[in-house]
């Protein structure tokens, strides 16, 4: 209808630059138009019969409107356009191949509802214009010698690398757009905000023509699965599992090691469409590689299985993790956080240090007669022994300078965990601000002891808004989580922290109600190479107003130490880049060794064992890092899909300082069958970006009039005449209708 109006279309108004193409001045124009309205003034004053000054204002202007619009086409209204100047230049289109593109409905495929839509139409139009280059892409750019001719479906979509790849080498004349044809799902995870800038750097517009449906009811994907690659043999971990879905239902959850079935749970989906993550805990068991398979029930009509499955290895290491917690003065909770530990089947050494007299321990949990056999620590390497290390009810002045600056080094060179527990003698009242120690701890504390700041007052413990800590977590579901941290018996004393005290990036995992006041209770952050925790309140008093058979309190301390335990690095570390899916895939390992004194190893020999899919296991030297001390790093080529395992070995002067593994899995187009809605989003970013327009399958003819106005290709510039445009005309006749009714009406023709 626009177009039928106005003889252009909407796009050419909008890219073309509106004049007059007369010679005529346009002051000559608007004295023409006053003096039109004088005399039309004049005449109807003369004439006016019986009618009112409001009728002749009416008639006139009509009269005024017929000879404007004359005067205006005798002034010849133009539209000065740019153009791409015929067959002088070329347009690309690029085709998306991949898997994804084989999905549809109706019997017929994106890939052929695409071909069937660029071929009614827009591709005719084009290749009368334009050289028109075909070309399709998965993980690679090919030459397609016509729609019908297309390769195989690829495993991998790489849209940026295909546009870069059009845009460095067109080979058929000044590229003036070019037309991407997909889905937009995008897996290989490098069209980034940088990768889209370096595209519109090219001064080309890419025009995305989108293909497939953005919400698919029918199907249920296991999205992700984020899970720690580590853990401790019998320990529980938390999965987060997100899955997408086009409508509610209830998603049947399964969790395998190889074929034994570890975790069943029915997670609820809402109405709406969307995403809905949920937190499982995972019993891992005994050390060795977890090859851990998450899948997800079909549901009825839906046709890609694929997305229901994500597979994450991990590693169970061999050795315990070891805590050492010391109190200075026998009190509840050193009692009550023992028997949560030691009752519970908890894959933690927990070892412990009572004061009982001046210089004088009470030891429990010791591996030998000659462990702490003098109370804390005097001599690093054993201190650094510990992956972890609570101080309780214990003043700063029991321990010396040395095991001061010892604890200090724990956290930031060793890697360790430190937590401090409010208490009589602990934190402010214990003297520690006044230590190096204070350094340490994620909150400032006063450097003088003044008025005790441990009171004995009963105070609420409560989660912070949007708090999602796996420590604070006794159910999965938020809201019910939220309800028992509400219901659970008051902490029977605090020590008072306030928000001014907490330094830049604390985290306050739980908070206290004291009187209405609200104030930090267990805060966290990351010091050096280690982490750092205080708890300013006691929870013995949840065991004790608990019943007996009310695991709360053993289970926040079983999580607690879990973080408290997990984080602190081994002498060898050893971690993996990610893995690049297409026909050659590499894997980057890297590891990061120390000595016995926890510094960078700059010298050690590593041995990397590497067991590959249908592969004898092989052994290989890993290289030094320059500029990095402590790591070593090699390179492999992953040739078959399957899990590969590897493990290194660090020596230094014939002593072995450790060993490290990792898994990883390569899985060969299952990324194509992740995500296979559409992707409108990223497409009209591209498109946005590159000064293209996004299409639909159902307005794909009107892209060879928006490629016609690019500015990237040899352009010639045109003038359209706008003088005998149907609207002008239809104008005419309604005023001078208009103005004859007007006079029917008021009985004066």
């Amino acid at each position: 209808m626009f177009e039928f109006l106005f003889k252009y279309s909407r796009a050419t108004f909008e890219r073309g630059e509106l004049l007059f193409a007369s010679a005529w001045p346009l002051w000559l124009l608007g004295l023409l138009i006053v003096a039109a309205v004088v005399a039309i003034g004049i005449n109807l004053v003369r004439n006016r019969a019986d009618f009112g000054w409001f009728r002749l204002a009416v008639i006139g202007l009509f009269q005024l409107g017929v000879v404007a619009v004359l005067l205006t086409m005798l002034w010849r209204p133009s539209l000065l356009t740019q153009t791409l100047r015929p067959q002088d230049n070329s347009i690309a289109v690029l085709v998306d191949t991949s898997a994804s593109m084989g999905y549809g409905e109706n019997e017929q495929s994106r890939l052929q509802q695409a071909v069937a839509a660029l071929e009614g139409g827009p591709l005719p139009d084009l290749e009368t214009e334009f050289q028109v280059e075909l070309l399709g892409f998965s993980g690679e750019l090919v030459s397609l010698p016509s729609l019908q001719e297309v390769p195989a479906p690829g495993d991998q979509t790489d849209i940026g690398e295909a546009l870069l790849s059009v845009l460095r080498g067109s080979s058929a004349g000044a590229l003036a757009a070019v037309v991407l044809v997909s889905d937009g799902a995008d897996n290989s995870g490098r069209l980034d905000p940088a990768r889209i800038a370096e595209i519109a750097g090219f001064g080309v517009p890419v025009h995305t023509l989108g293909v497939g449906r953005e919400v698919l009811e029918e199907d249920i994907e296991l999205e992700n699965v984020v899970i720690s690659s580590r853990s401790t043999p019998g320990s529980t971990v938390g999965a987060q599992v997100s899955i997408r879905h086009g409508r509610a239902g209830i998603a049947q959850l399964k969790v395998y090691d190889g074929d034994a079935i570890l975790v069943t749970e029915s997670i609820q989906l809402p109405d709406q469409a969307g995403v809905t993550t949920r937190l499982i805990d995972i019993e891992v068991g005994d050390a060795g590689i977890r090859d851990l398979r998450f899948a997800i029930d079909a549901v009825a009509g839906e046709t890609n299985i694929f997305n229901n499955v994500q597979q994450r290895p991990m590693e169970v290491p061999e050795r315990r993790r070891s805590v050492l917690y010391i109190e200075g003065e026998p009190r509840w909770e050193y009692k009550y956080v023992r028997r949560a530990i030691v009752d519970e089947d908890v894959p933690i050494r927990f070892v412990t240090l009572l004061r009982t007299t001046p210089n004088k321990f009470y030891r429990q949990g010791v591996s030998s007669g000659d462990e702490l056999a003098d109370g804390f620590p005097a001599d690093e390497s054993e201190l650094f022994s510990y992956d972890a290390l609570i101080i309780g009810s214990l003043e700063a002045a029991a321990l010396s300078e040395e095991q001061r600056q010892m604890i200090y080094d724990f956290v930031s060179r060793r890697g360790g965990t430190l937590l401090m527990l409010g208490a009589r003698r602990g934190l402010a009242d214990g003297g520690w601000g006044a230590t190096v120690v204070n350094d340490v701890l994620p909150v400032n504390l006063p450097a003088d002891v003044g008025e005790p700041s441990f009171i004995r007052l009963p105070a609420r413990a409560m989660l912070p808004d949007g708090e999602q800590s796996l420590i604070t977590r006794f159910d999965a579901d938020d809201a019910a989580n939220r309800v028992i941290w509400d219901e659970l018996p008051l902490l029977k004393d605090l020590q008072l922290i306030e928000e001014d005290d907490l330094k830049p990036g604390a985290e306050v995992l739980l908070e206290a109600s004291l009187d209405g006041e609200v104030r930090p209770l267990l805060v966290r952050h990351r010091f050096g190479q280690g982490s750092a925790y205080v708890l300013a309140g006691s929870t013995w008093g949840w065991q004790m107003s608990l019943p007996h058979e009310d695991m709360k309190h053993e289970t926040f301390w079983r999580q607690l130490l879990q973080a408290l335990t997990t984080s602190p690095p081994e002498p060898v570390t050893l971690t993996t880049e990610r893995v690049y899916y297409g026909d050659q895939v590499e894997v980057t390992l890297r590891a990061d060794v120390r000595d016995s004194e926890y510094q960078p190893a700059t010298t050690a020999t590593v041995e990397l064992a590497v067991d590959a899919p249908g592969a004898p296991t092989r052994n290989l030297l890993m290289d030094a890092v320059p500029g990095v001390p402590g790591r070593y790093e090699l390179t492999l080529d992953a040739d078959a899909a399957g899990i590969y395992r590897f493990e290194a070995e660090a020596g230094l002067d014939g002593e072995i300082l450790g060993r490290s593994r990792v898994a990883v899995r390569r899985e060969d187009g299952m990324a194509e069958h992740f995500q296979v809605q559409q992707n409108r989003v990223l497409l009209e970013r591209l498109a946005e970006a590159t000064g293209g327009r996004y299409f639909s399958l159902t307005n794909a003819d009107e892209i060879p009039e928006a490629v016609q106005f690019s500015d990237a290709g040899i352009v010639e510039r045109r003038l359209l005449e706008l003088w005998n445009m149907p609207i002008l005309f239809l104008m005419l006749l309604g005023l001078k209708a208009g103005e004859w009714l007007l006079r029917l009406v008021w009985g004066r023709l």
